[in-house]
């Protein structure tokens, strides 16, 4: 089995942009309500046998299990039923939000530390639609359930003999991608190594250092516009929080970031791809 993954830029209206934002934030209120009945859980345990704190305690009775992922994904028909607004989300959307959340957790306990976090206003930014009946990929559009039909770059053609298995929407600043996962039922055989060997070595001074004698400086994308980035957020600073002038602010600074984010990437890629 081959996987791959294709990211595109896609371009929602102002009402489909709100009803992502929307979906975003309705996740990001079963993710914080799941984390909290985990929290409350362990902090029940907590407690010593013979005394009890003098400040807070939680108390729950012994024979309460841990809320697990099934657990948890069961209660989501009641909890649309005492929240309306949680239908307005395709389900599998909430379901990806929890098990995102048990995802963490099983990290968590693997690790020891890195114990999952609330997600504040606007830190929740992808939505994944993990299956769906029909290729949803155009050359035009791409279509999602509960949405309708997004214009979307193709400025790269999806393989022939590949299928889309799932969709993640991503929000980096206002920008809107589409990262679609193609699956395609081959056996790819262990390639043989041939050619000409070459030892790459990763420093600091130098970016990388060849066996053939290459050197290539570090392009250093972050001291070019770290001026720039301060200018912008010494007046986001100034802003009052939640203002429009503070989210237009935001929103330059954000968009600076993905600046210095998609040059460095660009950059990786195309000595990758030199290297090769």
């Amino acid at each position: 089995m081959l996987t791959l993954t294709h990211r595109y830029r896609i371009y929602p209206d102002t009402t489909q942009e709100q009803q992502l934002i929307e979906w975003m934030e309705l996740c990001r209120g079963a993710y914080n309500y799941a984390l909290r009945e985990i929290k409350d859980w362990c902090d029940s345990r907590k407690c010593l046998v013979d005394r009890c704190s003098l400040e807070k305690e939680y108390i729950l009775p012994a024979e309460v299990k841990f809320p697990g992922e099934i657990q948890q994904l069961n209660n989501l028909p009641r909890a649309k039923k005492e929240f309306p607004r949680l239908g307005e989300v395709p389900s599998q959307g909430l379901q990806q939000a929890i098990k995102q959340l048990h995802k963490g957790w099983e990290y968590f306990q693997k690790r020891g530390f890195g114990f999952p976090r609330f997600k504040k206003y606007g830190q929740f930014k992808s939505l994944l639609f993990p299956q769906f009946k029909e290729n949803p990929v155009t050359n035009l559009h791409i279509k999602l359930p509960k949405i309708g039909a997004i214009p979307i770059n193709l400025h790269r053609p999806i393989p022939s003999g590949f299928v889309v298995k799932q969709v993640r929407i991503l929000r980096k600043a206002n920008y809107w991608y589409a990262s679609i996962s193609l699956q395609c039922d081959v056996s790819v055989p262990d390639p043989t190594p041939h050619g000409h060997p070459i030892g790459v070595d990763i420093g600091l001074e130098k970016f990388l250092a060849t066996s053939d004698g290459v050197l290539v400086k570090p392009p250093k994308f972050f001291k070019k516009l770290q001026s720039e980035l301060k200018l912008l957020q010494r007046r986001l600073s100034r802003k009052q929080k939640r203002s429009k002038n503070y989210e237009k602010q935001r929103l330059k600074v954000a968009r600076l970031h993905h600046q210095i984010d998609n040059t460095r990437k660009d950059f990786h890629y195309k000595q990758a791809h030199m290297l090769a």
